[in-house]
């Protein structure tokens, strides 16, 4: 309890704050992590569905597993630790929230400055004349999507061996560098270069705090480690 009271002190003597997101926040929303049990790569290896590679092989196959994906997403709903986020966000002047998820529950929830490292599962980009667009049908009418100019679309995220949007790193680790205290919330942390957030944010004196069900590899680099689901601990943080 001394944890959340001294973690709920820095956050509210903080002026700016910088968030960083993972899949165990989706998680607590019944979609399913890749790295947990009964993850989403349990029945494929990542380098068979979310790789350049993999696309130009067989999209068909690529996009049925997006296309279960979406339907999968579509269901969900913002939890309360979404929702606390944006209640956070109203009243900071300075805020960031940096995600690595691709699944639009921060928009749904209302959060406004919304980094998102690995792109959006609800975006389309042509491979062919590099057009990008929303798209939230779920179940797609047909697989594989086209662009108006016949081109094959893609999912609009970031697959393994792919580099991040141009400029979004930098701007994720302005938001850490500048950030009085820094949440890391429900990730991993063993995906980089979104990992490398939180040694980042340290070093230039920001007070990190983590949430997460278990331990994870930036547990022992953190100021505040608290241990549970997020949706129950963030709403206490207020």
């Amino acid at each position: 309890m001394a944890d959340l009271e001294q973690a709920r002190a820095w956050i509210a003597a903080a002026t700016s704050l910088a968030v960083l997101t993972g899949a165990g926040i989706s998680a607590e929303s019944g979609i399913p992590t890749f790295r947990g049990a009964g993850g989403l790569w349990k029945n494929y290896k990542p380098e068979d569905l979310a790789t350049p590679e993999a696309f130009a092989k067989d999209p068909r196959l690529v996009w049925e597993w997006y296309n279960w994906r979406r339907e999968l997403i579509a269901k969900a709903a913002p939890n309360a630790a979404h929702r606390a986020l944006v209640e956070l966000e109203k009243h900071k002047p300075r805020f960031t929230l940096i995600t690595q998820n691709v699944d639009g529950l921060h928009d749904r929830a209302g959060s406004g400055k919304i980094l998102k490292l690995h792109g959006d599962i609800w975006r389309m980009r042509c491979t062919a004349c590099g057009a990008n667009w929303p798209d939230r049908r779920a179940p797609l009418p047909k697989l594989p999507p086209h662009c108006a100019c016949g081109g094959l679309a893609r999912p609009g995220v970031v697959w393994f061996g792919e580099p991040l949007p141009d400029g979004m790193m930098k701007e994720a680790e302005h938001a850490a560098a500048s950030a009085q205290v820094a949440l890391v919330i429900g990730t991993s942390a063993v995906v980089h270069p979104a990992a490398s957030l939180i040694p980042y944010a340290r070093h230039a004196g920001a007070k990190v705090i983590e949430i997460n069900i278990e331990e994870t590899a930036a547990s022992a680099q953190v100021d505040c480690a608290l241990c549970g689901p997020a949706g129950e601990l963030l709403p206490l943080l207020l």
